[in-house]
C-alpha cells in the first residue's frame, strides 16, 4: 500500500478520499489556492501545498503545479477525485512520466472513454444501442449545422470531454442553433479546455441510469449495480438513489453486462461508471462513460457496503479486485441529495457568501454527510457551490426516502441561499415517492416545487417577537439567583410607571410591513399577531434554539440573528424577516429604473450589444460566469442600449449596475 499520496483536488472529495486514507494508515497531502487557504481540506490532511491563484485555470488546472507538489512532498501517487484533472489524459501520462501512481484508469482509457465521441464508436462495435445524431471530428460551425438538420430537432449539444451538464444544451429549433453552439464551446472550453461537441437527439421522458464498474489489472472486471440519477436541473443530478426504482434483476444484468464489456474492451482499471437513457419499455442507449470517481458513488457505497475509494487504492497498488461478481449484494436502499449553495426560485443560480450558521442532521450507521464546508468558511465563486451531500440508507426505498425527507429538514445553513428547501419539496412529492419520475420531473412539476412565497404564518411572527424578546429581557432565573433580585435591572415582568406595559416588533416581510404587540404576562408574553392573539412564553439556549409554547403547542426552531435579518428555522421550513428599528435612519435607495443588474457575483464574458443599440424584448445582451456556469442577460423591453457599465473580462459584484437600458414607450 501507498505511504503518501497527494489529493490533487478540493472541497467534498478531497475530505472524502483523506479520511479513507487515513483509515488505511496513508499520509495525505492536500493542495490549495489562495482562496481556500483555510478550507477544511488543506487542514484535514497531514500535509498542504500551495498551488497558486483563486481561479481554478492558474491552480488546479495546472498539471505543472501538481506534479512538482506531489514531487515536492514525496507523494507516491495522485489521486484526481472527481472534475478538474480526473478525466485529463494528459495529465494522467504526465504523472506516469513524473514516476508518479495516477489513481485511475490508464490514460488511453480516458481518451477512448472520456471522449463522448470515441466512447460512442467503442460502444457501436460493441453492440450497445446508441442515441442517433453526431459524433465526429469535424467541427466546423456549418457542418454542425447540416448534422443538427438530419438528426432532427429537438436535440442535444454536448461537450465531447464533458461532465456534471457542464457545456450542454437544448436545441428545441433551428434558429436557436448558432447561439447554443457557441455557448455550449466557450463553456466546454473553460471547464475542460476543449470546445468539440457531440448532437444528439433529444429523448424526452427517459431515466437516467448508470452503472458503477469496476476492473483490476489482472483482467477482473465487476459492476457494483445501478443508480438513478433522473432529478437533475440544468442537466446535473441533484438527487440520485441506489438501487434504481423499477429495475428488474433482468434488465440490471443485462446493463451491467454491457458495462463491464465497455470496460474490458479498453483494458479499463479502476472506478468507472456508464451512462444509460432508459426509455418506458426497457430499451436503453448509451450516452457515455465516466472514467473517475462520481459524486454519487456514496449511494453504491452505502448498499454493498464497499469502501470504493479504498478499492480504486488497493487496485493503484496492483491488487486484485478484493471479490467478485458473484460476492456483490444490494441490501437495503440510498438515497442521496446535493445541497448547493444555490436559488431555485432564480432559476438555480449560484449564491456565495460566508456560510455563518450551520447545523446538521446527526451522522449515523442511517446517515452520511460528505462535505468540505464549516461554518464560517466561504462560498467563492471561484468554485462549484457544492455544500455537501446527504445520504441516508434504510431496508427499502420508501423507508429511505422518508429519512432523507427528514434528514433535510434537519439541515439548516445561513449566510448563502440553498437548495434545501426545494429538495424537501421533491422529495414530499407523490410522484417521487412512487418512484415514477423521469428526467423532465422538475420541469413537468415547476408550478408544485415553485410555489408562490407565503408570508410567515402567526406561529413563525410568534417565534420572531418571542426570540427578540428573549434576547432582550433579562433572565427570569438569573434574576432570581442574582444578588438583588429586585433591582430594577433584574425585573422581568416589564412594569412601567404611568403606562402599558408592552412593546411593539416591527417585521418586514418580504414586501410587507408587519408589527406583533407584545404584553408582559406572569408567565411570558400575550401576543397581538395578524390573526389574533396568543399567549406564548419558551427559553433561549445558547446554540440559538427557541424552545417555545405558543398558545399550549410545544414547539423548537433554530433562529440566526445577522443584523437586521432574522432567519428562523423549523420543521424543515426556512423563513427571512427584518426586524426593523423604528428610530434607525436608512439611507434612500437610489432608484434603478432602467438599469439590468448582477443577479449573482461574476465575470462578463460576452458582450453582444453596442451602446446605441436597438433591441428587442428577449434579445440576449451579455453572459456572465460564475462557479463554472453561465447566465444570459436578456433585454426586458424593446428598446435601447444607453450604457456599458462592463467589459469583457470584467468581474462584477451582485446587484452592480450592467447596463442602462432605455425601453420605448
Amino acid at each position: 500500500m501507498f505511504e503518501k499520496i497527494l489529493i490533487a483536488n478540493r472541497g467534498e472529495i478531497a475530505c472524502r478520499i483523506i479520511r479513507t486514507a487515513k483509515r488505511l494508515g496513508i499520509g495525505t497531502v492536500a493542495v490549495y489556492s489562495d482562496a481556500d487557504a483555510s478550507s477544511m481540506h488543506a487542514e484535514l490532511a497531514d500535509e498542504a501545498c500551495h498551488i497558486g491563484p483563486s481561479p481554478a485555470r492558474e491552480s488546479y488546472l495546472r498539471a505543472d503545479l501538481l506534479i512538482e507538489a506531489a514531487l515536492k512532498s514525496g507523494a507516491e501517487a495522485v489521486h484526481p477525485g472527481y472534475g478538474f484533472m480526473s478525466e485529463n489524459a494528459d495529465f494522467a501520462e504526465a504523472c506516469k512520466k513524473a514516476g508518479l501512481i495516477f489513481i485511475g484508469p490508464p490514460a488511453q482509457a480516458i481518451r477512448a472513454m472520456g471522449s463522448k465521441s470515441a466512447a460512442k464508436k467503442i460502444m457501436e462495435k460493441a453492440g450497445v444501442p446508441l442515441i442517433p445524431g453526431y459524433h465526429g471530428e469535424n467541427q466546423e460551425p456549418e457542418l454542425l449545422r447540416k448534422e443538427a438538420e438530419k438528426t432532427g430537432y429537438p436535440l442535444m449539444i454536448k461537450a465531447v470531454m464533458g461532465g456534471g451538464g457542464k457545456g450542454m444544451r437544448i436545441v428545441m429549433k433551428e434558429n436557436d442553433f448558432s447561439s447554443a453552439l457557441t455557448a455550449a464551446r466557450r463553456e466546454a472550453m473553460a471547464s475542460f479546455g476543449d470546445e468539440s461537441v457531440l448532437l444528439e437527439k433529444y429523448i424526452s421522458g427517459p431515466r437516467h441510469v448508470e452503472i458503477q464498474v469496476f476492473a483490476d489489472n489482472h483482467g477482473n472486471a465487476v459492476y457494483l449495480f445501478e443508480r438513478d440519477c433522473s432529478i437533475q436541473r440544468r442537466h446535473q443530478k441533484i438527487i440520485e438513489e441506489a438501487p434504481a426504482p423499477g429495475m428488474t434483476q433482468k434488465l440490471r444484468e443485462k446493463m451491467g453486462a454491457a458495462a463491464v464489456d465497455a470496460a474490458k474492451a479498453r483494458a479499463y482499471t479502476g472506478a468507472g461508471t456508464v451512462e444509460f437513457l432508459l426509455d418506458e419499455s426497457g430499451n436503453f442507449y448509451f450516452m457515455e462513460m465516466n472514467t473517475r470517481l462520481q459524486v454519487e458513488h456514496p449511494v453504491t457505497e452505502m448498499i454493498t457496503s464497499v469502501d470504493l475509494v479504498e478499492w480504486q487504492l488497493r487496485v493503484a497498488c496492483g491488487e486484485k479486485l478484493p471479490c467478485g461478481q458473484e460476492d456483490l449484494h444490494i441490501s437495503g436502499h440510498a438515497v442521496e441529495a446535493r445541497i448547493y449553495a444555490e436559488d431555485p426560485s432564480n432559476s438555480f443560480l449560484p449564491s456565495t457568501g460566508k456560510l455563518f450558521y450551520l447545523s446538521t442532521p446527526k451522522e449515523s450507521g442511517n446517515v452520511r454527510i460528505d462535505t468540505g464546508i464549516r461554518e464560517g468558511d466561504e462560498v467563492s465563486m471561484e468554485y462549484d457551490p457544492m455544500i455537501a451531500k446527504l445520504i441516508v440508507w434504510d431496508v427499502d426505498r420508501s423507508s429511505a426516502v422518508r429519512r432523507l425527507h427528514r434528514a433535510l429538514g434537519e439541515y439548516h445553513a445561513a449566510g448563502v441561499t440553498t437548495n434545501v428547501e426545494f429538495l424537501r419539496r421533491v422529495t414530499e412529492h407523490p410522484l417521487f415517492s412512487s418512484g415514477g419520475y423521469d428526467t423532465g420531473f422538475i420541469e413537468q412539476h415547476e408550478s408544485e416545487l415553485f410555489p408562490a412565497r407565503q408570508k410567515a404564518p402567526d406561529r413563525i411572527l410568534a417565534l420572531a417577537a418571542l426570540y427578540i424578546m428573549l434576547s432582550i429581557a433579562p433572565n427570569r432565573e438569573d434574576s432570581d439567583n442574582s444578588g438583588d433580585p429586585y433591582s430594577p435591572w433584574n425585573m422581568t415582568h416589564g412594569w412601567r410607571l404611568n403606562c402599558r406595559s408592552f412593546h411593539e416588533i416591527s417585521f418586514i416581510d418580504g414586501d410587507s410591513d408587519v408589527t406583533v404587540k407584545v404584553h408582559y404576562r406572569e408567565k411570558g408574553y400575550q401576543l397581538e399577531l395578524p390573526s389574533g392573539e396568543m399567549a406564548v412564553w419558551g427559553r433561549l439556549d445558547g446554540e440559538g434554539i427557541v424552545n417555545a409554547d405558543l398558545g399550549g403547542a410545544l414547539t423548537k426552531a433554530s433562529v440566526i440573528r445577522n443584523g437586521a435579518e432574522i432567519i428562523l428555522m423549523t420543521l424543515g421550513a426556512r423563513y427571512r424577516l427584518i426586524h426593523t428599528d423604528p428610530f434607525a435612519q436608512f439611507e434612500e435607495q437610489d432608484d434603478t429604473g432602467g438599469s439590468l443588474t448582477a443577479p449573482m457575483p461574476g465575470r462578463i464574458i460576452e458582450v453582444m450589444v453596442k451602446e446605441g443599440d436597438a433591441v428587442k424584448r428577449g434579445d440576449s445582451l451579455l453572459t456572465m460566469e460564475a462557479m463554472k456556469m453561465e447566465h444570459t442577460i436578456k433585454a426586458p423591453g424593446d428598446g435601447k442600449v444607453v450604457e456599458l457599465k462592463y467589459a469583457v473580462g470584467d468581474q462584477v459584484n451582485e446587484g452592480e449596475k450592467l447596463l442602462i437600458f432605455e425601453v420605448n414607450e
